[in-house]
């Protein structure tokens, strides 16, 4: 197991590569070029710099999150294949630099929601939280309670120049239901997997978050059965899952260590999202602390889960708390993630040496 950190990079990300170097046990950094538009090739000098820097400060750079897959291909529109084009190329651009997995998603508009960016815990820190009811039918005012409580960050999935369309994005996934879209992910999948197979690259498709259809979206990586069909969509193992224990999490039907069981030992995820969750009711929840009397899951069933199955891919720390005075990103501060990181490292300690 490989521990990494997400970093947004040096020009929109208050945390220093330093600061994430001093945290024990973190070797890895899981970057992404949030300057370059959705759907455009992701350039060699731009990879370049940003592998350049991760590994001036002693760390390395073998998992991208966030090369966003562009809405005509999600939509099926006859401009994909230049878009598919450009993916390729990227794969291909990824790879000359070191890069083993990338990390991406295919949501329709919203890449994942929350109603609340500052929901405040009863030790003060605050977290993000999704409560069904405070959803309104209009998506625009979500959008502006995001932009309105971000702190200035822009959050990956919410980016300014696709939401100021949100009115012409709906119009054009009108027609977009369940099974179009998965039709559509097979036609990306059967272009791209080939690529991927030659420069060694695996596809880790993230789940939805929150796993349900929202403003009448559909909604397809929700639960194993969905992992299931995806991965009958294209038989490789380049064509796989991040699994996301908060997301997946979040809908308590689903039993996500037996997931992380079923994939990790069929070699069909090689990276994975640790967090916690706290039930507030049936379908509302907040972010937690990592450790597992903190939330709703049981971290150690999830790491025993990994260990059991022999899961030697890369994982980190995901939304944490802001705490001890941090004003950061919401649900990427650094301290808590720091503790989550060593928390998980514990973990996997004590799952090591009780093989010995």
């Amino acid at each position: 197991m490989q521990m990494g950190f997400r970093w947004f990079g040096s020009a929109d990300d208050p945390i220093k590569l330093q600061q994430i170097k001093q945290i024990p046990g973190v070797k890895q950094v899981v970057g992404a070029l949030f300057d370059v538009p959705v759907g455009e090739v992701w350039p060699k000098a731009k990879i370049a710099t940003l592998k350049k820097g991760i590994n001036a400060a002693g760390l390395q750079m073998d998992v991208i999150e966030s090369v966003n897959i562009h809405d005509d291909i999600k939509i099926g529109k006859p401009t994909r294949d230049k878009y598919i084009e450009n993916y390729k190329t990227t794969i291909r651009n990824l790879a000359e630099y070191g890069v083993k997995v990338i990390c991406y998603n295919f949501m329709p508009v919203f890449d994942w929601l929350r109603t609340d960016l500052h929901y405040q815990l009863a030790d003060q820190s605050n977290v993000m939280a999704f409560e069904a009811e405070k959803l309104t039918s209009d998506p625009q005012e979500m959008i502006d309670q995001i932009k309105n409580n971000s702190k200035g960050f822009i959050l990956p999935g919410w980016e300014p120049e696709r939401l100021a369309e949100i009115k012409h994005l709906f119009d054009a996934y009108k027609d977009v239901d369940e099974k179009k879209l998965t039709d559509n992910l097979k036609y990306f999948l059967d272009a791209i997997i080939p690529v991927c197979e030659e420069c060694d690259v695996r596809m880790a498709m993230h789940p939805d978050d929150p796993p349900r259809p929202l403003f009448g979206l559909p909604r397809i990586y929700k639960n194993r059965d969905d992992m299931v069909k995806i991965e009958e969509l294209h038989e490789s193992k380049y064509n796989s899952f991040t699994i996301c224990t908060g997301s997946l999490g979040e809908n308590p039907d689903n039993d996500v260590p037996a997931i992380i069981r079923e994939f990790v030992r069929k070699d069909r995820a090689p990276f994975i999202h640790a967090r916690n969750i706290k039930y507030t009711s049936r379908g509302n929840f907040h972010e937690a602390a990592h450790l597992s009397s903190e939330g709703s899951l049981d971290m150690y069933d999830v790491m025993k889960a990994m260990h059991d199955s022999g899961f030697d891919g890369y994982v980190r720390p995901d939304h944490g708390r802001n705490i001890w005075g941090e004003d950061g990103r919401p649900g990427y501060g650094l301290y808590d993630r720091a503790l989550g990181a060593t928390y998980l490292n514990g973990l996997w300690e004590a799952l090591e040496k009780s093989d010995k």
